[in-house]
């Protein structure tokens, strides 16, 4: 089995474990080993082919880490809008209890409304930011 052969198997291997356990750091780490397959394929030693593996993959897996760090994650499934379509969504509301909740009617529904951290109570439209349960948590517009 040639050297190019050998990398190209482990670049699969990696690929496959990487769809069993859904961690992308080891397809990062398959690109890697790609990398070394092309480095046997344009003849350079076993000890530059490992160089090259490791610099792509790791350096792969460097990039990945970064460029998610800097990528704000997605709210939580409650909050989201991609999850829940009632997020972002106004309702009017008319009054507000002494306990800082309130009713509203809400797509056919009658809906127990709480405002959101640090607002204060105050009629009129607000937005849904976030649904726990049966309750609506809102902010005003």
């Amino acid at each position: 089995m040639t050297e190019s052969t050998l990398w190209w198997v482990l670049a699969g291997a990696m690929v496959a474990v990487e769809l069993l356990t859904g961690t992308f750091y080891l397809l990062m780490l398959a690109i890697g080993m790609a990398a070394g397959a092309i480095a046997a394929h344009a003849g350079m030693p076993l000890s530059l082919q490992l160089v090259v593996a490791s610099v792509v993959g790791g350096g792969a897996v460097v990039a990945w880490r970064s460029y998610k760090q800097k990528t704000p994650s997605a709210p939580p499934a409650n909050a989201n809008h991609d999850v829940n379509m009632d997020v972002g969504e106004t309702v009017q509301v008319k009054a507000w209890a002494a306990d800082g909740t309130s009713t509203v009617k809400y797509r056919g529904a009658s809906w127990q409304v709480l405002l959101a951290a640090g607002e204060t109570p105050s009629p009129g439209p607000h937005a849904i930011v976030e649904i726990q349960g049966s309750r609506l948590i809102v902010k005003k517009l």
